[in-house]
C-alpha cells in the first residue's frame, strides 16, 4: 500500500480483503417550507428532480449525480411536526471527482507532496463552493417554496476534528498527564457492513481477526474493538424500525503511534467503503476517540472484576492462593515471551 502521505483526496484507496477507500464528497440537507404553516408532504421524487437539474446547471463544473446518491427522508406525521421543524432531510453524494485532478495521466511530477497539498486544497474548495451555493437556495415544488439548508456533516471535516483534537488537549485536559505531549490515538467507525468484517464462510459477524488484518494495513495497533451496531441505522424515520439488527458495526481501534492514527484518519474523512464483486457502497460515519473507550472499558472491567473477587475473598480467605491462567491482550507481535533468562 502507498504511504498515506502522498494519497490525493481524489484517489481510491486498496487495502485489505478486497475492501477499498472510494473518495467522495458528502452534503447534509434540511429542508424547510418558506412557510412555516405549509401542511402539505413533499413529494421526494420531485426535490430529487429540482437538485439533480441543479447540480447540472448552476455551477461552475457540471456534475452529474445518480438518484440512488441522492438521500431524502421526509417527515411522515406532519401533524406533529412543530412550526421551526424541517419537512424532510437527506444526504448528497457526489463520487465522481476526476475533473478535479490536476495532472493527466501518465504525467510524473518531481514534487509529489506538493501536488497532494495543492490538490488537497483545490479539493476542500470546490466542496465548500458547492456547499455554499446550494445553501439557502429555493425550491419550487408543485407551487409550493422550500427552502434548502446545506452543511459538510463534521464526520468528513478533518481539519475541523484535528482542531478540536488540539483545543481539548491544550486547553480542557491540563494535569492529565502524567508527563509529555497529550494526543488522540483512537479511532471509531460506524456503519460497515459486518459480513465485509467477517471470516467467509464461517460466520456473519464480525471478526476480531479480520478486523485487526484491515486495519494493520493503516498502522501497528495497540487496542481492538468490534461489535455490532444495531443503533446506528435507528434515526426519525419510522421505516428504520423494519431495519435487520447485526447488518453494521462499530469499530474502535486504537494506534500505537499517533502518526498512524492522523494518516488513517484523514484517509477515512471523505471516503467510503467498497467491496469487490460488490455494488453498496459503505458511508460510514468516522470520528476520534474523546471519550477515552478503552481507558473507560478497562476501569469497568476492574471494577467488575473487583466486585466478584471480592465475596470470594471473603469466603476463602483461608484457602491458598491459586495460580489464575494468564491471558494476553491481542497484539501485533507474535514473539513468545522468553520463560527462562539467558
Amino acid at each position: 500500500m502507498r504511504p498515506l502521505e502522498t494519497l490525493p483526496p481524489t484517489e481510491t484507496l486498496e487495502i485489505e480483503n478486497g475492501l477499498s477507500l472510494a473518495p467522495r464528497v458528502k452534503l447534509n440537507l434540511t429542508i424547510h417550507p418558506s412557510l412555516p404553516s405549509i401542511s402539505k408532504p413533499i413529494d421526494e421524487w420531485q426535490l430529487k428532480r429540482a437538485l439533480i437539474d441543479f447540480l447540472k446547471t448552476s455551477l461552475s463544473v457540471s456534475v452529474t449525480v445518480p438518484e440512488e446518491d441522492l438521500q431524502i427522508r421526509r417527515l411522515k406525521d406532519l401533524k406533529k411536526r412543530k412550526r421551526d421543524e424541517p419537512v424532510a432531510h437527506g444526504a448528497l453524494f457526489i463520487r465522481d471527482l476526476g475533473f478535479l485532478n490536476s495532472r493527466k495521466k501518465g504525467e510524473e511530477s518531481e514534487k509529489e507532496e506538493e501536488d497532494v497539498k495543492e490538490l488537497e486544497k483545490k479539493f476542500l474548495d470546490w466542496r465548500r463552493y458547492v456547499a455554499e451555493n446550494m445553501d439557502g437556495i429555493e425550491l419550487n415544488l408543485e407551487g409550493v417554496k422550500y427552502n434548502l439548508s446545506v452543511e459538510i456533516p463534521a464526520s468528513d471535516d478533518f481539519d475541523r476534528m484535528r482542531k478540536d483534537w488540539e483545543e481539548l488537549y491544550a486547553f480542557g485536559n491540563r494535569g492529565y498527564s502524567k508527563g509529555g505531549r497529550q494526543e488522540p490515538d483512537t479511532i471509531v467507525l460506524r456503519g460497515v457492513p459486518s459480513r465485509w468484517f467477517a471470516e467467509p464462510r464461517v460466520s456473519s459477524k464480525p471478526s476480531m481477526l479480520v478486523t485487526h488484518t484491515i486495519f494493520s494495513a493503516f498502522g501497528k495497533i495497540r487496542n481492538l474493538n468490534v461489535a455490532e451496531d444495531d443503533d446506528f441505522s435507528k434515526g426519525t424515520d419510522e421505516d428504520d424500525l423494519d431495519i435487520v439488527s447485526g447488518l453494521h458495526c462499530k469499530i474502535v481501534v486504537q494506534f500505537e503511534k499517533y502518526r498512524d492514527f492522523y494518516n488513517a484518519l484523514k484517509v477515512l474523512c471523505g471516503r467510503s467503503l467498497q467491496k469487490q464483486g460488490s455494488r453498496l457502497s459503505a458511508d460510514y460515519e468516522v470520528k476520534w476517540d474523546k471519550d477515552g473507550f478503552f481507558r473507560n472499558s478497562r476501569s469497568q472491567n476492574q471494577e467488575r472484576s473487583s466486585r466478584m473477587q471480592e465475596p470470594a475473598a471473603v469466603r476463602y480467605k483461608t484457602e491458598a492462593p491459586r495460580r489464575e491462567p494468564h491471558i494476553s491482550q491481542f497484539t501485533t507481535n507474535d514473539t513468545r515471551r522468553k520463560r527462562f533468562k539467558e
